[in-house]
């Protein structure tokens, strides 16, 4: 028995791996055709004919060879047991009579590999289904229902087929032939979805003078016209790139996120745009240099951000998605926002010139921050290049400077606790700085949206500080939001208070500043749809 069992498996070793060889081709073409089938199938491609049926067969046949070949198993004194199905009491019997061992021993030799097998068969199956259907394949091949149902019956049904039917040995060689299909579905061309492409120029004939009057309901021959071909139809504008190209030195994948390029980099860290490995969804992944993974006191220090962001409510804030630590490089996966920067929009299209918008802007801050307040932290950098102007409303981001209430210091991102024309008088001395901080870093970011600038810039460091603390904001800064929105400018007065007690405590005691000078209750959904139908008039 142990003879023949030491001279047989190598023999079956060696003739499935020939079968598996001779069938290559024919899988690589099963599995193109397969990706062009569900494209097809979710309208994103072209379909593929019959031919994956074909080749399906193809491989059948070989399969079939090989099983051919195998049956001479059943001639094997003790190796019988093989070419029936998975038997939890007849397969030990048998192995009990071949090889003299305790029945609790043939039970283990049986059942272990058997089941083993068929687990990871069904495993590298469906790994197999996600990588033909994800990697270089339009996004919703792979979330589109019918995509969903069919991996997961054909997966049910194999189950059933190797629990029920398949042959013993058969499990072992099928599961063997699988991996080199994991292995072969990494490696397709891209298929390009049929919304990206160009559309197709087609030949019309266009008369040489338009027949007046209704169409009639029934055709009336005309005269032969010369025909011409209409004029090629342009390219369906395709939205532009996010970010830059990832440099050579960029890695590829950050704990199971695949990095598709740049949105930005500082002295400490990076953005990039990336996506998870088998999904749609792309998100901004932060991290720290290289270079900086030595500093113990910053990676905590990120650590401890990571931890504060993931609690910060998602209303009018860049949600985080995800944290981690991939090889000792911590990172944190954010909502991908689209639109663009408050100071970018300013630049590009001038001050907002609507009551509404502006408004909708001043409220959906105010909420922001009164989340953030509420779980004790001080964002200490609110300034038009942090609020992101997105179709969904603004949303306040980069809490990379925050601290909590009293006074620790979170994680750094630039060379000093805020922007100089946007900092409260208090952060310029050695007090605590609170939540009243953000609120007139609040009142220096409407009224930059309504003229243009902050009422605080001047030309030197100096005239800057000095305007700060002593002469007071630039009237005519503040006359651009009193002709908007009066009521809003008087809460903007009030918000740049040089005393921190007499501007609102914080985002809640904004929210009911605004409230007051409108007349209207403070009431969550009020404020929500205020903030939607007023940000519907400004023009992204």
């Amino acid at each position: 028995m142990s003879v023949v069992v030491i001279v047989l498996v190598p023999v079956l070793l060696v003739l499935l791996l020939v079968v598996r060889s001779l069938t290559l081709a024919p899988l690589v073409w099963l599995q193109r055709a397969t990706r062009q089938q569900a494209a097809a199938a979710v309208g994103a491609g072209a379909p593929a004919g019959r031919r994956p049926f074909v080749v399906a067969s193809a491989l059948g046949l070989g399969c079939a060879a090989g099983v051919e070949a195998l049956l001479f198993l059943g001639d094997v004194r003790g190796l019988r047991m093989l070419r029936a199905p998975i038997d939890p009491s007849d397969g030990p019997r048998l192995l009990v009579q071949a090889s003299h061992v305790p029945l609790h021993t043939a039970e283990l030799w049986y059942l272990v590999p058997a089941i083993s097998a068929l687990v990871l068969w069904l495993l590298f199956w469906f790994l197999t289904q996600r990588n033909l259907l994800t990697i270089r394949m339009p996004a919703r091949v792979w979330s589109a229902r019918t995509t969903r149902r069919r991996v997961f019956g054909l997966l049910a049904l194999r189950a059933v087929l190797g629990v029920f039917l398949l042959p013993y040995w058969l499990i072992f060689a099928v599961l063997l032939f699988q991996i080199g299909a994991t292995v072969t579905s990494r490696r397709h061309e891209p298929v390009v979805a049929r919304a990206d492409a160009a559309p197709a120029v087609v030949p019309a004939v266009v008369p040489t003078a338009p027949v007046p009057g209704p169409v009639a309901a029934t055709p009336v021959p005309q005269p032969y016209v010369p025909t011409q071909f209409a004029p090629p139809v342009p390219p369906v504008p395709q939205a532009p790139p996010i970010g830059k190209p990832l440099s050579p030195h960029d890695a590829r994948t950050i704990g199971g996120y695949q990095l598709l390029g740049r949105i930005g980099s500082g002295g400490m860290g990076t953005v990039y745009l990336a996506q998870r490995q088998g999904s749609a969804t792309q998100v901004a992944l932060k991290t720290i240099n290289l270079e900086l993974l030595h500093d113990a006191e910053l990676l905590r220090r990120f650590q401890r951000e990571s931890e504060v962001l993931a609690m910060v409510p998602g209303a009018y804030t860049a949600r985080v998605l995800d944290t981690g630590v991939d090889a000792g490089r911590p990172y944190l996966a954010m909502e991908l926002l689209d639109g663009r920067p408050l100071d970018v929009h300013l630049r590009e299209q001038g001050p907002i010139r609507s009551a509404e918008a502006l408004r909708a802007l001043a409220l959906a801050l105010a909420v922001a921050l009164s989340g953030v307040h509420r779980l004790g932290l001080v964002h200490r950098d609110l300034k038009p290049a942090n609020i992101m102007l997105t179709s969904a409303g603004p949303r306040l981001l980069d809490f990379g400077i925050a601290a909590i209430v009293d006074g620790t210091r979170l994680t750094a991102t630039g060379g000093g606790p805020g922007t100089l024309t946007y900092m409260a008088p208090e952060q310029f001395g050695d007090g605590r700085v609170g939540t009243a901080a953000d609120i007139w870093a609040w009142a220096c970011c409407v009224v930059c949206a309504a003229h243009g600038a902050s009422p605080f810039a001047a030309t030197n460091t100096g005239a800057v500080i000095r305007r700060i603390v002593d002469t007071g904001p630039e009237p005519a800064a503040l006359a651009a939001v009193q002709a908007l929105d009066p009521a809003l400018a008087a809460v903007v007065t009030h918000a740049l208070a040089n005393d921190p007690a007499q501007r609102p405590a914080d985002g809640t005691g904004l929210l009911a500043a605004l409230a007051a000078a409108q007349a209207t209750p403070p009431d969550p959904t009020a404020v929500h749809d205020q903030i939607t139908r007023g940000w519907q008039t400004l023009a992204l």
